[in-house]
Parts: structure tokens; C-alpha cells; sequence
């Protein structure tokens, strides 16, 4: 499916003469890695937002208590739209009126490789374990390292669908979780939801 239809879903949700957020026109240049970014979203409800450089897209996920550095946690991860791949580099904040309202800020963002394998140790599409509902990976961030994985542990025709977001490895004594949102400083600015969102009321 051609990245225009799979922006089809994200574009019809956004007026883009209100939002600053990218309409999208990046393609991949093959040979590079793919990309991950992780983005607060102080929205109607705080959460996190985990995004896989899948093809032209990125992959999403609401992770409502964000992702973790210790095994012992699994994060419920939500799947939402399709994004823009210069959706890695959005911060500021989202008009309100507009679908997800709020301010966001770019809290980790890397590149990532594709670890999936099947049954006898072969390397299988990225895609294609993620549509199989069972993903892992090694993510290359500014704050997160390591492997981690992706499961579908609910779906159906009802359109309800729901993934766990886990650190692969065993317990480690320096595994911190997941930081206080609030007081969370973005890689791209240095800037907290509250600088970020103090910024854009004195423009």
C-alpha cells in the first residue's frame, strides 16, 4: 500500500491550516536505517507516543506510561493512525479543537534494527512480524538502547486492538522505567511540555 493511502486515516483527522503538524511528503532512501521516535503528548490524557519507521510511515502506538528500561515492566502499548515520517521531528503544540490537542515534545528518537526471526532462525520482514502481532527490535536512542519487542495480545472485528511494549533481557538493578513526564526534557530542544507550551503562547 502506497504511503498516501496509508496517510489517508492521519490527514482526514487534521486541518492543516490550524495544525503545525507535518500533512507529509518524506519518502525513505534506502540503504539508511530505520528510524524510531518516542513523543509526549500531554493531551486530553498524558501519554506517550511510540513510532516505528516502517516502509514510508511510521507506526504508532499510544503507550499510555511509556516505555521502560526494566524487563519486569509491560507497558500497554495502543495502536493508532499512520504518521508522516517528519513526524519525528514535531514539538510544539496542537491547537485546541484539533484532534489530540495539546503539546507535545520529542522525548527520545534514534534509529532501530529489525531483530524478528521465525521458527528456524530466519529473518523475517519488519512488516510482516508486525502483522503476524509479534515484533522485536533493537532501538538505537538518545535515551533508550537495547531490545525490545512488540505483541498483540488482543484484537478483533471490532476494531478493539491492543499490543505490550517490553525491554527484552533479564531484571537489571540500573532499569529506571519510565521518567516523570512532566519534568521529561526533549533531545531535540533541551525543552519541557511546560517551556514548549509557554513558547507557543508568546508567539
Amino acid at each position: 500500500m502506497a504511503a498516501e493511502d496509508r496517510l489517508r486515516t492521519y490527514r482526514g483527522k487534521r486541518d492543516f491550516e490550524r495544525t503545525r503538524e507535518p500533512s507529509g511528503q518524506a519518502r525513505r532512501t534506502r540503504g539508511e536505517q530505520p528510524r524510531f521516535v518516542v513523543q509526549i503528548h500531554d493531551a486530553r490524557r498524558m501519554h506517550f507516543d511510540f513510532r516505528l519507521q516502517v516502509d514510508d510511515v511510521l507506526k504508532s502506538w499510544s503507550v499510555p506510561k511509556g516505555p521502560s528500561t526494566d524487563p519486569g515492566d509491560k507497558r500497554l502499548a495502543v495502536p493508532t493512525e499512520d504518521h508522516p515520517l517528519e513526524y519525528e521531528d514535531f514539538e510544539g503544540v496542537i491547537p485546541k479543537g484539533e484532534y489530540g490537542g495539546g503539546t507535545v515534545i520529542v522525548w527520545d528518537r534514534g534509529s532501530y534494527e529489525p531483530l524478528s526471526h521465525d521458527g528456524r532462525g530466519r529473518p523475517v520482514d519488519f512488516a510482516e512480524s508486525l502483522e503476524r502481532g509479534h515484533a522485536t527490535f533493537r532501538l538505537h536512542g538518545a535515551k533508550l538502547h537495547g531490545e525490545y519487542a512488540l505483541t498483540r495480545f488482543r484484537g478483533g472485528t471490532d476494531g478493539e486492538e491492543a499490543w505490550l511494549l517490553v525491554r527484552k533481557g533479564p531484571a537489571r538493578p540500573d532499569g529506571h522505567g519510565t521518567p516523570d513526564p512532566r519534568r521529561a526534557r526533549s533531545v531535540r530542544s533541551g525543552r519541557t511540555l511546560a517551556q514548549v507550551a509557554a513558547a507557543a503562547g508568546r508567539e
